[in-house]
């Protein structure tokens, strides 16, 4: 047991650092560390860890992350280099303050994972807007040397905290930056269109043990697993059910999947975009274009917000994975792609520390020279500019899947591709051999072991004779058919390299990027959820049936003397579970005699549509 409670502290390690900070002894040097209990409306005390410049000649911001990974190191005397967004705002000089949310950690309470948001509170009744209204109350009454003005900010969980954090009505939050922000768990992690993202299964050990005190040490553990083959594990341990074997009823998270396989009231209660209305502090959403956790929350949380609010709104996108943006690597590579250098710098330097500055520090006073949308252009590598996101420059194109594996600009109602859909040997999402605790580098895997499959279907044009952006999200409009009753549907968009590309210094041993067909963007369908999340249907067999499948937001310049390529497939094996392709009632409780071989069809009316900018 004592390996896997290392992983425990690696993992959490994982979370809570790795971005660009100053050592310990200089925020030693130059803040002091106080911790207090802050009393919600309800009598619950939340551990709050509050870092004050020693500079006491002026007044501050106060920064604030709400996180449930933990505001480690405990004790006053203990310091950590990490302490804000970047080393800049460190440097500067802000007030920082790091909570542990409800029922996490050393805070008191229960925990509820994705907690849903309570319109019209009454009396105690909390929520994690609430939390954050008592939690900005007491700072702003009780911290030395403050404006009066406070940000919030996080990364992935403590970005839904931020987002949360709008809801709260609170009078001195004036400026909000969201970064990869969950917003649905039924789209983001842990499923994607109502397929589980099993690849994630590990995870749910983070938030699926309760506690019932404060605690300075994990209170839970990951599965020790005999192997460091995630594919054959996934694949030996069968359907879904036999994973009880690792978590037992006292994992709540992983009871409340099993039980809540649709789009129900479970899962759309804890949904936070549908409650973005009128907001009033400036928002900075960020994301990166390869984050295969949260992408759909951040451009979902910017669209919200923008259709409903008239407050400051931009959105930043970069060639970053999972919180690259936050990291101080050099070099920014996703896998085998090298993207630019200091683009994490830059974003930290030029548009973090200067959005929070400007709200927080001039009481938004002045011009701000920011666009509504600032995207990488992750095939020409340069940063794009945009008066509104998608922008309205865009247009329309679609291409259509025809004979010979071409992608073409006119429907064939006629023509059909079919393949053999085996539960039994589905395809792999990567060709690394490891265990990992979520995917990322896999969003530029070469797809070539892919294409090579034949229950992989395979459409490209020709050599492009001048470059082609494609920006926005995508739509796949498919035309499909399959002997079973219920079957996935993947959509992969490739960018197929020249032949003679030069290597990049990431690039893997056993790879070349001479005709590396590197993917762009892709996304998954649960067919039974073709028409409803809520409501699942079953395929009739043999039947032609219209599924529809949104990629998300892309902007990428598909290069003279490249090819854009269509991959289409049905298994992404352990990236998502498989499905049985026989419809049953819950997959998660599906019996192995329920898998079986089923024959899908592709059809040639099949439309991809695409924003292509003038």
């Amino acid at each position: 047991m004592k390996k896997v409670k290392n992983l425990v502290f690696a993992v959490l390690l994982l979370f809570v650092s790795c971005i660009q900070a100053q050592t310990e002894e200089y925020v030693r040097e130059h803040y002091d560390k106080k911790e207090v209990k802050i009393k919600m409306r309800d009598g619950v005390l939340l551990h709050t860890t509050i870092y004050s410049p020693k500079d006491k000649s002026q007044e501050y911001p106060i920064l604030m992350m709400r996180t449930p990974y933990s505001c480690a190191p405990y004790g006053e005397e203990n310091y950590k280099g990490r302490i804000g967004p970047n080393k800049f705002m460190v440097e500067e000089g802000n007030i920082f303050v790091q909570q542990d949310v409800r029922g996490r950690w050393n805070s008191e309470g229960v925990y509820d994972n994705m907690r849903a948001y309570i319109p019209n509170k009454k009396g105690k009744q909390v929520d994690e807007a609430s939390d954050t209204y008592d939690t900005i109350d007491w700072l702003v009454k009780n911290v030395d040397n403050n404006n009066g003005n406070v940000g919030t900010w996080g990364i992935s969980y403590p970005g839904f905290y931020a987002t949360y954090s709008l809801l709260s009505e609170h009078p001195a939050l004036k400026a909000v930056s969201p970064q990869a922000c969950i917003s649905d768990f039924f789209f983001d992690d842990f499923h994607h269109n109502g397929a589980f993202l099993e690849s994630y299964w590990r995870a749910i050990s983070l938030f699926g043990y309760m506690k019932d005190q404060p605690v300075t040490k994990p209170w839970y553990a990951f599965p020790d697993l005999p192997t460091q083959d995630q594919y054959q594990f996934f694949l030996d341990a069968g359907p879904l059910t036999n994973l009880d074997a690792y978590y037992k009823e006292d994992n709540v998270f992983w009871q409340q999947i099993k039980d809540h396989p649709n789009y129900d009231e479970f899962w759309r209660s804890r949904g936070i975009i549908q409650h973005l209305n009128d907001i009033k502090p400036a928002v900075m959403v960020v994301g990166g274009l390869f984050d295969a956790e949260d992408l759909y929350g951040p451009f979902n949380t910017y669209r919200k917000i923008e259709e409903t609010s008239d407050n400051y709104n931009i959105l930043v996108y970069g060639p970053w994975s999972h919180g690259d943006w936050a990291r101080s690597s050099e070099r920014q590579a996703i896998g085998n792609v090298y993207f630019g250098d200091n683009l994490s710098r830059d974003f930290q330097q030029n548009y973090e520390t200067v959005f929070f500055n400007h709200f927080l520090k001039n009481d938004g006073k002045g011009a701000i020279d920011f666009p509504e949308a600032s995207m990488y252009d992750s095939g020409s590598r340069e940063w794009d500019s945009y008066a509104e996101w998608p922008p309205k420059a865009a247009e329309t194109k679609s291409f259509y899947l025809g004979a010979d594996q071409k992608l073409t600009e006119s429907a064939s109602a006629d023509f059909e591709n079919a393949f053999v859909s085996d539960p039994s040997k589905p395809v792999p999402y990567s060709e690394d051999i490891k265990m990992v605790f979520t995917p990322r580098k896999y969003m530029t895997d070469d797809q070539r072991f892919a294409a090579r499959r034949p229950d992989v279907l395979v459409y490209e044009t020709e050599v492009l004779e001048d470059d082609m952006t494609i920006t926005g999200e995508i739509l796949a409009k498919l035309q499909v058919a399959t002997t079973g009753s219920d079957a996935d549907w993947v959509v992969k968009l490739v960018d197929v390299y020249p032949a003679g590309a030069e290597d990049y210094p990431e690039t893997q041993d056993y790879l070349k990027m001479d005709n590396y067909q590197m993917m762009v963007r892709s996304e998954v369908m649960r067919g039974r959820f073709r028409e409803s999340f809520s409501e699942p249907k079953a395929f009739e067999p043999n039947q032609k049936t219209e599924v529809d499948l949104t990629l998300q937001g892309v902007n990428h310049t598909f290069l003279k003397g490249h090819k854009m390529q269509i991959q289409i497939q049905s298994t992404w094996f352990p990236l998502i579970d498989r499905n049985p392709q026989t419809f049953v009632p819950n997959i998660y409780k599906a019996d192995a005699e329920d898998f079986q071989k089923q024959t899908h069809t592709v059809f040639g009316d099949s439309e991809i549509q695409f924003k292509v900018l003038k």
